[in-house]
């Protein structure tokens, strides 16, 4: 018999999202290296004891939203298919909720990977977005005869992470001025040249 998950205190979650909030508030206003644990707690309204309860320290903290931030989008493009029937491929949905997913969460979204101090998000995002197109070449190969590929597959992973992050990291630092969905569909449009 299996026991069931157990569940955070909803008190725990409320003080790191208080913590998390405050930490994006502040990156707006002053480099990461400028932030400390009592400039955090006062910001937060919650003493440094408090702190401490849930992180180490400040780089702790940033490695679990990190981890935070990539465990929400892989449940966000988890269960999309992007292929029809025959196996041909149709679009990219999980693209667009992904898009979707950042426009909705933008200001944090919009600090943490634009952030030049801190690459740990960008790089977390990358790895993630690297695993998903990786799978998604190796399930072209198999798909085609591999005498037909022609770019090898580390350099497709390497390129299409790093066009897609660029590409999402420049939408958000110009305030978003296209939609998800146009933007996703431009992406796949360029993705089929």
């Amino acid at each position: 018999m299996t026991n069931p998950p157990q569940r955070t205190d909803p008190r725990v979650l409320r003080t790191r999202q208080f913590l998390k909030e405050a930490l994006i508030e502040l990156m707006e206003e002053m480099s990461i290296e400028k932030i400390t644990v009592n400039r955090l707690a006062q910001r937060a309204q919650i003493n440094r004891v408090t702190f401490y309860l849930h992180y180490r320290d400040i780089p702790d903290m940033l490695e679990k939203m990190a981890d935070d931030m990539a465990e929400e989008v892989l449940e966000v493009v988890r269960d999309d298919t992007d292929f029809t029937e025959a196996g041909q491929e149709e679009k990219w949905p999980m693209l667009e909720h992904l898009l979707v997913h950042i426009a909705e969460n933008a200001k944090f979204y919009k600090i943490v990977l634009t952030s030049r101090k801190s690459t740990i998000f960008t790089d977390r995002l990358f790895k993630l977005m690297a695993d998903i197109i990786a799978a998604r070449v190796e399930s072209r190969v198999t798909a085609h005869d591999a005498s037909e590929v022609t770019v090898q597959k580390d350099i497709a992973v390497w390129y299409g992470s790093a066009a897609l992050i660029g590409t999402i990291i420049a939408w958000l630092r110009e305030d978003m001025p296209y939609t998800p969905q146009y933007l996703a569909k431009q992406i796949t449009s360029l993705r089929a040249k």
